[in-house]
């Protein structure tokens, strides 16, 4: 991150206020030194260009296929669907053809390539894969999660666009998903529950995280100083529709008492019961948007430290990889060995549109040390303490 910081001093496309607004906000981030943003970044001057873009894709994504298939002994031609996501940078021929292209996959293979769906994207890929595999019985499905930084580079003065500069790291997920039978015993999750919420039809909630062009003709995402607020509202949706699901029936008995009461008047505080999803839950796996989002929900949720703990580490180690992140604190969970057969995990990501999203999974093995874990080199020195500000200068 220092190196980062650096670069936006010597930068000459920032002026002083500019730059001093995205040191404060590094410094507040709880990212450690160990993020990773495209080495296009760290040019001076900064290369943006769409050839650095697509050998930033070709770097993560050949990457995480690769160790997947070969991590599970699959040739590519066993590959029957492919869902790749990138919300800013589509090009052509997509991402999925390049994927098709480089590991010589099936003429018929099901492809599908997802865009402009923000960091929800990775549980909206789970949610068509789990839809297309119960369609098409004894196939394997491959999904890719990742976000190219270099084409979303902003070089402007408006601050809400700066923010994402800051917030986005390097980073990728690929994962199988099956309906064969000869993959049951191999399996570690069943997906047992997806709840989608969209907000989108409120203008403020559309508009939150939105790609634009600023006066001085700079192409950039602005981020909302609603976005808080916008996904209270998209996640307390969400957990209506989830709740019913998951949670035991006293809960829910006592949170439907709770809203008569309310909305009848004569509650004792006005406020409405929150349900305890730790009865519903063993892990959380909270989209690590920012330092805030993980506290804002923890408080709301009325969790524990260690709930969120996965959400915390990997928002300090790797930073904000967009559609991957739920996918690195479920690593973390693994590489920490939590994971127990008949666990169960709460995947929440939450993206422009505005979107939340949750997939339930279960653990239907017991989970052992994986040197290919994307933890497995330092697991041993988390969890840390993660300061409230960090001196970058």
């Amino acid at each position: 991150m220092s190196l980062f910081v650096e670069h936006i001093e010597l930068e000459q496309q920032f002026d002083q206020k500019s730059t001093e607004f995205q040191i404060k906000i590094l410094e507040r981030s709880g990212f450690s030194e160990e993020t990773c943003v495209s080495p296009s970044l760290t040019h001076l001057p900064i290369k943006k260009s769409y050839k650095t873009s697509i050998n930033e894709a070709e770097t993560v994504i050949f990457s995480v296929v690769k160790e997947l298939l070969n991590k599970n002994n699959i040739p590519s031609k066993a590959i029957d669907i492919l869902i790749t996501n990138s919300s800013l940078f589509s090009p052509t021929p997509s991402l999925n053809a390049m994927v098709i292209n480089k590991f010589k996959m099936r003429s018929n293979v099901m492809s599908f390539n997802l865009s402009g769906m923000g960091c929800s994207a990775g549980i909206v890929s789970v949610s068509l894969a789990r839809d297309l595999l119960r369609v098409h019985r004894n196939s394997l499905a491959l999904i890719v999660s990742t976000e190219m930084l270099n084409m979303n580079w902003y070089a402007g003065k408006n601050r809400s666009m700066l923010l994402t500069n800051c917030l986005f790291k390097l980073g990728g997920a690929a994962i199988l998903m099956s309906s064969r039978d000869q993959d049951k015993k191999k399996a570690k999750y069943v997906l047992q529950h997806m709840v989608r919420t969209n907000i989108a039809t409120d203008d403020q909630s559309y508009s939150c995280v939105f790609q634009e062009t600023d006066d001085e003709g700079e192409t950039g995402v602005s981020i909302s100083k609603n976005i808080a607020s916008v996904a209270g509202q998209a996640l307390k949706t969400n957990m209506a529709h989830l709740g019913p699901k998951v949670l035991p029936i006293t809960q829910q008995i006592r949170y439907l008492l709770s809203l008569f009461l309310q909305k009848m008047k004569i509650s004792r505080n006005g406020r409405l019961y929150i349900p305890d999803f730790r009865k519903a839950f063993e892990h959380f796996c909270i989209h690590p948007g920012g330092r805030a989002v993980i506290l804002a929900i923890e408080k709301s949720l009325k969790l524990k430290k260690e709930d969120v703990e996965a959400s915390k580490m990997t928002l300090y180690r790797f930073g904000n990889t967009s559609s991957s992140s739920v996918w690195y604190e479920l690593s973390y969970v693994e590489a920490k060995g939590r994971m127990r057969r008949g666990d169960r995990v709460w995947q929440i990501a939450f993206g422009s549109g505005f979107k939340c999203n949750s997939a339930v999974w279960k653990c239907v093995c017991n989970i052992e040390a994986d040197k290919t874990n994307a933890w497995s080199d330092r697991i041993h020195v988390y969890p840390v303490d993660v300061p409230e500000t960090m001196k970058l200068l």
